[in-house]
């Protein structure tokens, strides 16, 4: 079999402008980046805002685990299918972080014969929309510095300060860093560039205008008085905003099949959202009939941030949800060690299911979604394992459908394409968010642990109780973000499957005042990872022609 990178240099690439002419887009509406990527140009991005919108399809999965479960994979692959059985079909995901790709996940751009390409470009450092991200970070961090030197007017308190530098890499020296200044020293560290507040704002805002007002609402620190010091406080939102302006302006690439990929935006699915911009996926709809999308890890965090932030704040409405599954992830969560997955285990897989059935609970039961399940197809599958996936799904009252596009493309996802369009056809959305807007902070935080996680009880840190009375004054209206382990409903990593009855421990609350969201902490979530010993990068060459090798 072909690695990723030889089956994407195997594939002709065609010109961006020819990408674009399916979704009747002329050249002059791009901006080009080289022969086979662009940015949407603002003025055709404006004049979209006439048309009627397309369906909306989100990819979540099941819990994550280290034997893998292919939801970018899925998502290219079902755009592929759905384009392959003759709909107008546009995917559009996330942009791929530097630090995962050289550190332990690598790229995220699909695989196999289902990737966005050119993959090499994407997943490094494709049109700079990250390094405009990290820019605009950092120049409010110099501007808070700058204030200070010259006179602190703002009479910020030294150890308020709450605003962080960022890079978009595995850095973990950068922690925590001491800032030794003529007229002051303090205490700060880097965090990586997806988990800055900036993306958040970036991905949340819907023109020029609003990202420019969420800058300005950003809060950096607080005054020896106890006063929120905002960005606007330091003048600091047009600068950054004119960072970034270009990178605002949604990306277009392909698939393998030469289907149009939009590829904007990509902030931390724990400490963040997880989803791509708003403003990617409201252009989207308007150029096609169907919109494939994903949201990060599993759908207790991915789905339920996608719901009740970026489509609260936006008013997305999603049509259908396909949840992800492997045979092999399903008998991980059953008990079954990763050097035994490929083999036959009825028992432990039936055990296993049941993380998949508190997924498919939790989007029609909580949200109203009726979930279709995508098995991704590995080869030591057995039919038994595949069957009796399908009858405990169907015993749901959902479907469940075997889908092999990572070894075939499109055409191995035409099935699940085909079950996609028939539920999107049968009954209109039923869609609701979990919890109401003027709803207190701890009910909604105890709404999400006790009716998605299934957890009996949550449990504040002394310094989280302080927070979230302090922030109940004026945030209730806000949303929460939980940031917590993606590898099970709890928040111990190492409980597998669908564990119950357990307390969601809370430690942290942050304000991310611009983005509209109250970060909850449970547990050690780290923002700045680090390699592991033997990182991704160690792979990654380039030959005498210039071709990447290792990228994956």
């Amino acid at each position: 079999m072909l690695s990723d990178i030889e089956i994407a240099q195997a594939t002709k690439l065609k010109p961006i402008g020819e990408v674009a002419e399916k979704l009747a887009i002329q050249y002059e509406d791009l901006v080009p980046y080289g022969h086979h990527m662009a940015k949407l140009s603002p003025a055709y991005t404006d004049q979209l805002k006439r048309k009627a919108d397309g369906k909306l399809i989100l990819v979540t999965a099941m819990s994550p685990t280290p034997a893998g479960e292919g939801k970018t994979t899925t998502t290219i692959g079902l755009t592929d299918a759905l384009n392959h059985i003759g709909k107008k079909a546009l995917v559009c995901i996330r942009e791929p972080s530097l630090g995962p790709v050289f550190g332990i996940k690598g790229g995220a751009a699909g695989g196999g014969y289902a990737q966005v390409v050119p993959m090499e470009n994407i997943n490094l450092h494709f049109t700079g929309d990250f390094h405009a991200i990290t820019a605009a970070n950092n120049l409010l961090a110099a501007l808070i510095d700058n204030h200070i030197h010259h006179g602190n007017t703002l009479d910020i308190d030294l150890e308020k300060i709450s605003w962080r530098r960022c890079v978009d890499m595995n850095d973990r020296a950068l922690r925590n860093i001491e800032l030794h200044q003529i007229r002051h020293e303090t205490k700060s560290g880097f965090d990586i560039s997806v988990a800055s507040e900036v993306m958040a704002v970036f991905c949340l805002a819907e023109s020029l205008s609003d990202l420019k007002k969420r800058l300005g609402n950003i809060q950096v620190a607080r005054s020896t008085a106890g006063k929120p010091i905002l960005a606007s406080d330091l003048q600091a939102e047009g600068a950054m905003t004119a960072l970034l302006k270009d990178a605002f302006q949604p990306n277009l690439v392909q698939t393998l099949e030469h289907n149009p990929a939009i590829i904007h935006g990509g902030p931390f699915a724990n400490i963040a959202h997880g989803c791509n911009s708003v403003a990617a996926s409201k252009a989207a709809l308007k150029m096609a009939d169907y919109v494939v999308t994903e949201a990060g890890f599993g759908a207790d965090l991915g789905a339920e941030k996608f719901f009740d932030i970026k489509c609260r704040q936006s008013g997305l409405k999603p049509d259908a949800v396909v949840i992800v599954a492997t045979i092999r992830a399903l008998k991980y969560h059953g008990g079954v060690e990763l050097q035994d997955l490929n083999n036959e285990d009825i028992d432990n897989l039936n055990i296993g299911i049941n993380n998949l059935k508190r997924h498919i609970n939790n989007l029609h039961e909580q949200f109203g979604m009726q979930a279709v399940v995508a098995i991704n197809h590995f080869t030591h599958d057995t039919q038994a394992e595949v069957e009796a996936v399908k009858a405990a799904v169907e015993a749901l009252g959902s479907t469940a459908v075997v889908c092999k596009h990572w070894a075939e493309g499109g055409k191995g996802a035409v099935d699940l394409a085909n079950e996609v369009v028939r539920v999107i056809d049968a009954q209109a959305s039923q869609f609701k968010l979990l919890y109401p807007d003027d709803a207190p902070l701890l009910s909604k935080i105890e709404t999400i642990a006790q009716k998605i996680y299934g957890a009996a009880s949550v449990e504040l840190s002394e310094q989280a109780a302080a927070q979230l009375e302090t922030l109940s004054k004026d945030y209730s209206h806000f949303q929460v973000c939980i940031a917590k382990t993606q590898y099970s409903f709890s928040t111990d990593p190492k409980a597998r499957n669908a564990p119950t009855g357990h307390t969601l421990a809370v430690t942290e609350l942050r304000l991310s005042h611009g983005a509209g969201f109250i970060v909850v902490i449970c547990g050690s979530i780290m923002i700045m990872p680090g390699l592991p010993k033997q990182p991704a990068s160690i792979g990654i060459d380039v030959d005498t022609e210039g071709n990447i090798t290792g990228l994956s």
